[in-house]
C-alpha cells in the first residue's frame, strides 16, 4: 500500500514539471494566425485607407514599391503588428488562436523589442523569401528568425 502511495506521489512531480514549462506556439498555429491578421489589415486597407485615397484624389496605383498607397499598406500593416504587440502581446490572429509573445528573459515588451521583433526582424525573414519564418517548425522553441532576434518566444496562452 505505501510503494502505491510513493508511485503516486512520484507520477504527480512530473505532470506539476510539465504544466509550469511554457507550450511553444508551434507553426501551423502561427501560421494560421498570421492569415486571419493579414485578411485584418487587408480590411482595413479596404475599409478605411483606399477610400481615403480616392476622397483625397490620390493616385492608387500600387505596383512600385514607394507609391503613396504601397506605402500606406506598408504603413497600416506595421502598426498593426507593432501597436497590438505592444499593447495586448498578440495580435487579433494571436488571440484567436490562443498565442502570445513574450519577452525570454520574462520581462514586460518594451518598444525597442517590438519594433525589433515586428518591424526588423520580419522584414528581413520576408527578403530571405521567408525562410526566417521556417525556423519556427524546426527551432526547440519555436522561435522565428525575428524571435531570435528579439529574444521573444511565443507562447500558447
Amino acid at each position: 500500500m505505501e510503494d502505491m502511495q510513493t508511485a503516486a506521489s512520484t507520477a504527480s512531480i512530473p505532470d506539476a514539471a510539465v504544466d509550469s514549462a511554457p507550450r511553444y506556439g508551434g507553426f501551423w498555429l502561427r501560421f494560421w494566425a498570421y492569415l486571419l491578421d493579414v485578411v485584418v489589415v487587408s480590411s482595413v486597407n479596404r475599409l478605411i485607407v483606399w477610400p481615403l485615397f480616392r476622397w483625397l484624389d490620390l493616385p492608387l496605383e500600387r505596383e512600385d514599391m514607394f507609391a503613396p498607397a504601397s506605402v500606406a499598406a506598408a504603413v497600416v500593416f506595421y502598426a498593426y503588428f507593432v501597436l497590438m504587440t505592444k499593447a495586448f502581446g498578440q495580435t487579433l490572429g494571436k488571440m484567436v488562436f490562443g498565442l502570445k509573445v513574450v519577452d525570454e528573459r520574462g520581462v514586460p515588451l518594451t518598444w525597442l523589442t517590438v519594433l525589433f521583433r515586428e518591424v526588423i526582424g520580419k522584414f528581413i525573414s520576408k527578403t530571405l523569401l521567408f525562410v526566417g519564418f521556417l525556423f519556427v517548425a524546426f527551432s526547440e522553441k519555436k522561435k522565428g528568425m525575428h524571435d531570435q532576434f528579439a529574444d521573444t518566444i511565443v507562447i500558447r496562452d
